[in-house]
């Protein structure tokens, strides 16, 4: 058994304090409404201290979006969806994608974060630790081969994420805000636009 020694073990320990503080004032006060002080204070370290593991704020945002992003809870519900037939396999999917996000609010704030005060120029680093799980889903829909259209796997996968990503974020965006009629049974239609279209004849131009 390798021991790490002590004072690699302090180090770690003190940045991930600097991280799960980082995390918790970004989510609540924004990028710009935090301070180095303020995460500093929060983490319970001594402002120089923080010098010592990241050389300045953005750094500390990239590392926390990278590693604490909620995306890394969300996603791994895909490898528990069930279903005996692609509709069953998608829509338990999405619902238990849904279900986790209810539950990380959050998820989107990092989101916005880094599109609004980055223009999402991390979130290539970002993408490439996520879509091997995302690919792994799409090769389980393999099974009904003969049911798919011959589509690329990966844009089918982007296009089941743009259906849940627009789903969620009309969810938090306008919520309850939303007239009966655009909420009943929404995720339910979400899936059956996303495997069907809306157009009645299927046939190709």
């Amino acid at each position: 058994m390798i021991t790490l020694p002590e004072t690699s073990s302090r180090g770690e320990h003190t940045r991930s304090q600097i991280l799960s503080a980082a995390y918790t004032l970004f989510n609540r006060q924004g990028y710009h409404g935090t301070s180095m002080r303020q995460i500093a204070e929060t983490a319970g370290v001594a402002l120089g201290g923080i010098y010592n593991h990241f050389e300045n704020k953005e750094q500390i945002f990239v590392r926390v979006l990278l590693e604490h992003h909620p995306i890394y809870e969300v996603l791994p519900q895909l490898r528990n969806a069930q279903g005996e037939t692609l509709r069953q396999l998608l829509a338990d999917a999405a619902t238990r994608l849904v279900q986790r996000f209810d539950e990380r609010l959050d998820f989107l704030n990092l989101m916005f974060i880094e599109m609004v005060e980055f223009d999402a120029r991390h979130l290539d680093e970002l993408f490439d630790q996520i879509s091997p799980q995302v690919l792994e889903f799409g090769q389980r829909l393999q099974a009904w081969q003969d049911e798919l259209r011959p589509i690329p796997l990966p844009i089918v996968m982007r296009s089941f994420l743009g259906m849940f990503f627009s789903y969620v974020i009309t969810e938090y965006l306008f919520g309850g805000r939303l007239p009966a009629p655009m909420r009943q049974g929404a995720l339910d239609h979400f899936i059956d636009i996303f495997l069907h279209g809306i157009s009645k004849n299927l046939s190709e131009d």
